[in-house]
């Protein structure tokens, strides 16, 4: 799955893509890379990112779908919002995918949406609002998984009762959701864990700050954004031979070696 931010505020790369006409570009060079998946967001959930309008973020991500469809029809695009009407708007426009960072938590009409629109989603774990999570007491390690768990179950909750079919749905940890530095490393290494919800897993660690904040540890000095990418890929590499179906990546074609590596150690079990 490949990341395209179309925000100016995005954690690692925005303002790189907030062009109609380079978004386009990038989400149809991912594609040539090898990715299988676009994700495409009109709004950073980073903390003190600016919470946009429906009308705001509908404008920033339609005419990308639209663009990236039309020269790729095939492609398989999904949507990053925890807003029902975005994700109507993105689905009428041809994504198939929805990508709620809240599991259908913060718009009480996202379950309904995606249940009567049939789409796939991805529910993800979140300890909190953007917000609160610098101020957040953090978690001891055994702490993590647990919690993280019982989230996702009451996700599949919400999914159930809202009618959205078990085998359209993906569960998603939230790594550095709420999840402070070194709170992800047993989550990564447990991620197995949660195989046992029954639903496929996607991992997404690329450039996350966790990984910068180990590499400081190393380097001794902070690890910009864009040098993280063997942070990333090492990370990536474990969360599929831990049981990720999906990793969501910024870099795809050495995300995309990665994985062919993976995947060739886990053949060989």
């Amino acid at each position: 799955m490949g990341i395209l931010n179309v925000t100016p505020d995005s954690f690692s790369d925005g303002g790189a893509f907030c062009d109609k006409n380079a978004a386009i570009e990038h989400a149809l060079a991912m594609l040539e890379q090898g990715a299988d998946i676009i994700d495409i967001g009109g709004e950073s959930t980073r903390p003190g990112a600016q919470e946009l309008s429906p009308a705001e973020e509908r404008e920033r991500v339609v005419p990308v779908i639209e663009g990236v469809l039309h020269h790729k029809p095939e492609a398989i695009l999904s949507i990053d919002t925890y807003k029902a009407a975005i994700a109507e708007a993105a689905l009428a426009a041809g994504a198939e995918l929805v990508n709620d960072v809240s599991a259908f938590a913060w718009d009480s009409e996202m379950a309904s949406t995606c249940a009567r629109l049939r789409c796939g989603v991805v529910l993800m774990h979140t300890r909190g609002r953007p917000a609160e999570w610098r101020t957040q007491p953090r978690l001891r390690d055994e702490e993590v998984v647990p919690l993280v768990k019982r989230g996702l179950t009451e996700a599949l909750e919400r999914a159930a009762a809202a009618n959205v079919e078990r085998e359209r749905i993906v569960l998603d940890p939230g790594y550095g959701f709420g999840k402070a530095y070194e709170s992800n490393y047993p989550l990564l290494a447990h991620l197995g864990d949660l195989l046992s919800l029954g639903q496929p897993l996607l991992a997404g660690v690329s450039r996350k700050s966790f990984l910068g904040r180990t590499l400081a540890g190393v380097a001794g000095t902070e690890v910009p954004m864009q040098q993280r990418g063997n942070a990333t890929l090492a990370a990536t590499t474990a969360a599929i031979l831990a049981g990720a179906s999906i990793v969501r990546v910024h870099d795809v074609k050495p995300a995309c070696e990665a994985a062919a590596i993976a995947d060739a150690i886990l053949a060989g079990l």
